[in-house]
């Protein structure tokens, strides 16, 4: 159970889906709840800077403010999905009729300038793949049978373009490994990714994707999209990690991570950071989350099993549909874990935990099926909602459990 700090304002924004490029809420009802949470936060907490706890470091505060958070889930999607993935995303083969083919070689670089679709094979160590192109370039790299390992490096390093696409092409294996602590590259410093983009990356195709980090995997410090391919990823860090947001349309994902399975955290913007999954099928193992949306974890569908310390964790959690499986660690973990509002409205979600369900704000289930430890139940009940457990899932007034006190 942990607590991201947020200020209570910007909370309650959240809470409604007021998110900026990404939200489906009206202004008038973020307005309206800014405005109560302005009548009930004290005027110490409002002024707190982003990021810094201040008077809400108490869950005190968070409670005086409970009723500034919404209480019904968004109509639909929080996140606006209407233009979430264009064609191109989608498509899962590239056009490599004027292709240029790409070799790799042991100890030998690849800069990758000019707008195009590139297809990758071979096999080498210490290589890295370079996009390095214009700021309105759209850069396919063809994935067909290459396999790269570097001992400080990434294999595939996209510094500038609009989009790069790595696709797989059909049939195809392709494992890319990085053994050792990533170096900086010039004054890039905070490479930590076998696949590290700075600018959009989608990730598709029919073939299959082997990640193997002393880090992340694949790291997207703008938007990371995935809609197709096959993909096992080992790392010590993130498995998927986006800055503004990680969104996946399908694909099959077998992921073990030393932190997250997949993260989504921007830590300049916080109404950014989102993950969002509309189908594919996942076997998640992370040391820390299964999946974690810093602003908003929204499922709309897929086949997603969960094996990790807490299952989903995000400021606002809503699943509309999809099966979903959480198996947790003992202790002070939670399945699926809101540090704002908690919205269940259909799919299938099968939870064995100590701790189902933690929220701060409110939840609310509209439909769907929820088991709860071999028990199917009908509503959520906080299992730890900043004081004690009580119960099976979590009485509200401490319970059998005991600990700090149940919230009143």
């Amino acid at each position: 159970m942990k607590r991201y700090g947020i200020p209570i304002l910007l909370s309650a924004a959240l809470a409604v889906g007021a998110f900026t490029g990404c939200a489906n809420v009206s202004s008038a009802s973020a307005s309206d709840m800014i405005s109560s949470a302005s009548s009930t936060a004290p005027s110490s907490m409002a002024a707190e800077p982003a990021g810094s706890m201040g008077s809400m470091g108490a869950m005190g505060g968070m409670e005086m403010t409970r009723a500034s958070y919404a209480s019904e889930p968004a109509s639909g999607s929080i996140i606006d999905t209407s233009s979430l993935f264009t064609d191109r995303d989608l498509e899962q083969t590239a056009d490599t009729a004027n292709a240029t083919e790409i070799t790799v070689k042991s100890g030998e670089d690849i800069t990758i300038s000019e707008e195009g679709v590139y297809v990758i094979s071979g096999t080498a160590t210490d290589c890295t793949i370079t996009v390095d192109a214009d700021s309105a370039a759209k850069v396919q790299l063809v994935l067909d049978g290459v396999s790269i390992t570097n001992a400080d490096a990434p294999a595939i390093y996209v510094l500038s373009a609009d989009k790069v696409f790595v696709t797989t092409a059909s049939g195809s294996s392709n494992e890319l490994t990085t053994t050792g602590e990533f170096a900086a590259i010039g004054d890039v410093t905070n490479i930590d990714g076998v696949i590290f983009a700075k600018d959009d990356l989608v990730l598709n195709g029919q073939g299959t994707l082997t990640i193997n980090s002393s880090a992340s995997g694949v790291v997207g410090k703008d938007d990371v999209k995935i809609t197709g391919g096959t993909y096992s990823i080992t790392a010590t860090e993130h498995g998927i990690q986006g800055k503004d947001s990680v969104a996946i349309a399908d694909g099959t994902f077998n992921i073990t991570a030393g932190t997250d399975a997949i993260h989504a955290k921007n830590d300049e913007d916080l109404t950014l950071g989102y993950a969002y999954i509309a189908g594919g099928t996942f076997n998640l193992n992370g040391a820390s989350d299964g999946i974690e949306g810093y602003a908003v974890v929204q499922i709309d569908g897929g086949d997603i099993t969960i094996d990790s310390q807490e299952g989903i964790e995000g400021t606002y959690i809503q699943i509309n549909g999809g099966d979903v499986s959480v198996n947790m660690a003992s202790g002070d973990t939670d399945a699926l874990d809101s540090n704002g509002s908690l919205f269940i409205t259909g799919g299938t979600v099968n939870i064995t935990a100590q701790s189902a369900f933690d929220y701060v704000a409110n939840a609310s289930m509209t439909g769907g099926t929820v088991t709860v430890n071999g028990q199917q139940v009908s509503e959520i009940t906080a299992s730890m909602m900043g004081g004690g457990m009580g119960g099976p899932q979590g009485g509200m007034s401490g319970g059998s459990m005991g600990g700090r006190g149940g919230v009143r």
